[in-house]
This record gives structure tokens, C-alpha cells and sequence, in this order.
């Protein structure tokens, strides 16, 4: 089993129909976020399919988007009530 890592998703979309349809594919593999910005646990395949279905939404000379991956070694810093990100046992993608 491939072994997932913590990645930000983070997307500047300026058109509202491609804003729709990029948070819709990002959200597939959300663990948790907050308006344009999401934690998700990806695998290697995971991340490719991601980055290849927000490409196929965006118009690359108006919108930005950003995976960044989280190192491992560093514990994520959570104020208020939020919770540390953590990879779920199962995810429901529908």
C-alpha cells in the first residue's frame, strides 16, 4: 500500500463556473480546509490524478493553483479549536 502524505491545496480561480468545478475536484481529496485553501492526504497516483483534474478546469493565464507538501517531520501548528490534520481510515468520494 503506497504510503499517503499531508500536501496543501491552495487555488486562486477568478471565474465563478471554474471556481465551482476546481472545488469540487480538490474536495475529493479533502480531509479538511477552509475556502480555497484544503489539507489532503494523497498518495503518489492520488496526487497526479488531483493535479490533472484542476488543470483540466483552469485557465492557466488567469488562475493559479498551488499543492504543496507538508514535511513530515514537522508537527502542523493549530489555533483555537481547530484539529490537527490527520488521514482518515477510509475516504467517500461521491
Amino acid at each position: 500500500m503506497q504510503k499517503r502524505r499531508l500536501f496543501i491545496a491552495a487555488y486562486d480561480v477568478s471565474h465563478p463556473a471554474r471556481l465551482r468545478r476546481v472545488h469540487k475536484v480538490v474536495k475529493q481529496y479533502a480531509t479538511g480546509g477552509q475556502k480555497s485553501a484544503f489539507e489532503c492526504f494523497l498518495t503518489a497516483s492520488e496526487r497526479s490524478t488531483l493535479i490533472g483534474g484542476v488543470l483540466k478546469q483552469l485557465d492557466q493565464s488567469e488562475d493559479r493553483f498551488a499543492l504543496l507538501q507538508v514535511e513530515e517531520r514537522t508537527e502542523p501548528l493549530v489555533l483555537g479549536i481547530a484539529e490537527q490534520p490527520s488521514d482518515p481510515l477510509f475516504y467517500y468520494v461521491g
